[in-house]
């Protein structure tokens, strides 16, 4: 059975150690592996941790999303191995916390296309730590909003927290958005199979500045999955650091839709569900990016996926 990891990001100040400590304190988050990556030579997030799980893992210089990807899968693999060995208490689950500056979609690569870190490991939730306070601040932590299967908002006991959950919720409006004090949030709202955290989609745009956007499109009658296949790849492989995500249901004429998810260049695999989450079975795909021109990406989408 594969393990699953749990991805906290967010920008520095966010409150991730803090998010990352109330969860190990959670009954319901079970026996927990941390991983942390601090930039610098000296480590202080992995210290507060380790007073609460002596598993925690520093990666200790360099950033996780770029020079220490392959420090990571290895990280990974040599944490089963000593699990097996007996050297570190048993876990069931992984928790991977990023730097504040870091981009989330190399990371994502490194879980969903490393084969050997995928036959042990299985990916269950991005989360991302945004302060009431300060809101969004520069690109890396829009990228890091954008990746989010759940939204924290943090520091609400210091700031009304409204704007910065609207912001948010409309730039990443197929994520979850909840509302953490010090880090007390309920773990299973942040926990679990990701094919499960599909929420409806409208047909909308939302701007969050004059460049980045949130685009839906909603699509009647069955698809053709393999035109679409051949558009994503062509759309990510042309686009892909503007294209920040990609989420959808797909009609491809079965009982249940097909869940699509794509960050930046990191696609992952499609995963076929039983039902739909309600009674709209039109295909409904939400794209998160910049400079996007919504007819254009629509008469593309279009000229791929006529019906099936």
């Amino acid at each position: 059975m594969k393990t699953p990891v749990a991805l906290v990001t967010g920008y520095l100040g966010s409150g991730k150690t803090t998010l990352i400590r109330a969860m190990l304190e959670s009954p319901a988050l079970g026996e927990t592996a941390v991983i942390v990556n601090e930039l610098g030579e000296i480590g202080i997030d992995h210290a507060i941790l380790r007073r609460v799980d002596e598993r925690t893992v520093l990666l200790a210089s360099g950033c996780v999303c770029c020079t220490l990807r392959g420090d990571l899968a290895d990280e990974l693999r040599d944490l089963v191995d000593r699990r097996t060995r007996g050297e570190i208490p048993a876990f069931t689950r992984i928790v991977v916390e990023t730097t504040g500056v870091a981009d989330p979609a190399p990371i994502l690569a490194t879980l969903v296309s490393e084969p050997l870190v995928r036959n042990q490991y299985v990916l269950e939730s991005v989360i991302a730590t945004v302060d009431a306070q300060h809101g969004l601040r520069g690109e890396e932590a829009e990228r890091q909003v954008a990746a989010a299967d759940v939204l924290v908002v943090t520091k609400g006991d210091l700031a009304d927290p409204a704007d910065v959950e609207r912001s948010v919720g409309e730039l990443n409006p197929v994520a979850s958005v909840v509302r953490a004090v010090r880090g007390d949030v309920d773990a299973a709202l942040l926990l679990g199979e990701r094919r499960t955290a599909a929420p409806p989609f409208k047909s909308h745009r939302h701007a969050h500045d004059d460049d980045v956007a949130a685009v839906g499109v909603v699509l009647d009658g069955p698809v053709d999955w393999l035109g679409f296949g051949v558009w994503l790849s062509m759309l990510l492989h042309a686009r892909g650091r503007e294209i920040l995500r990609v989420k959808g249901l797909l009609d491809v004429g079965g009982e249940g839709p097909l869940l699509v998810d794509a960050v930046q260049h990191v696609a992952h695999p499609p995963v076929h569900l039983d039902a739909w989450p309600d009674d709209d079975h039109r295909s409904r795909l939400v794209l998160i990016g910049r400079r996007l021109d919504p007819e254009r990406l629509e008469r593309s989408l279009l000229s791929f996926v006529a019906p099936a």
